[in-house]
């Protein structure tokens, strides 16, 4: 398997913790969404993914070889696909409520806070520097103040999100974070969600998945 990301891509953080979950071994191409005018915008990238976004996963043991964008998608699918290390629990409700929690991410906070919107509001709307990370902020802070409620009504205390074992939810909760702090969101309110973010930091998978390890990472 090929996995076509950028290092401080939110989205490909999380299919990196998923297949470090896993032990699944993968080939990392770097996709700078900077440099060069953005290296996910050049035909090469787009002729693998045409919506020109991070990540896309080849999977050349699928016949014909498979591609496959979105990050929520891929998860799904290395989950059915190696479920020696499942990502989501068996139980139905249980498994709806893990559902809903990741979707709440990438549903909710990320995508008004993607790099694209982010720079179509200072190059296109000509907002400023400073306005612009307060938009970050605010759609940020509101959609973890609604987790951590989320949370912190559940009675059972876990050392991750749903359980004692890191699964889906972790994997799109310590990305979103990681980016929260980089943009100075007001993180005081959410201190279960920090202490799971803690737990999953500590443990193999993640370290070896954080932006600061890979390849690609800025200098």
């Amino acid at each position: 398997m090929k996995l076509y990301g950028y290092f401080r891509s939110s989205a490909s953080y999380r299919v990196r913790i998923a297949l470090n979950l896993k032990g699944l071994d993968y080939e990392h191409v770097g996709v700078h969404l900077v440099k060069h005018g953005g290296e996910h915008l050049s035909e090469a990238f787009r002729a693998i993914n045409p919506e020109a976004l991070v990540p896309a996963l080849t999977d050349a043991e699928e016949g014909g070889g498979l591609v496959l964008s979105q990050s929520l998608a891929i998860l799904e699918y290395l989950d059915e696909k190696y479920p020696q290390y499942p990502l989501l629990p068996k139980d139905l409700g249980l498994r709806a409520q893990v559902r809903a929690f990741a979707l709440s991410i990438a549903c909710e906070i990320h995508p008004v806070n993607n790099l694209r919107i982010l720079k179509y509001l200072s190059q296109t709307l000509g907002v400023t520097e400073e306005q612009k990370n307060a938009w970050y902020r605010h759609w940020c802070e509101v959609g973890l103040f609604a987790l951590e409620k989320k949370m912190s009504r559940d009675k059972a205390r876990y050392a991750f999100c749903f359980g004692d074992e890191p699964g889906y939810a972790d994997c799109l909760l310590v990305p979103q974070i990681y980016n929260a702090q980089r943009f100075q969101c007001d993180l005081s309110q959410v201190p279960e969600l920090m202490r799971i973010n803690q737990n999953c930091l500590e443990h193999p998978a993640f370290i070896k998945a954080h932006p600061s390890k890979q390849a690609d990472a800025d200098a």
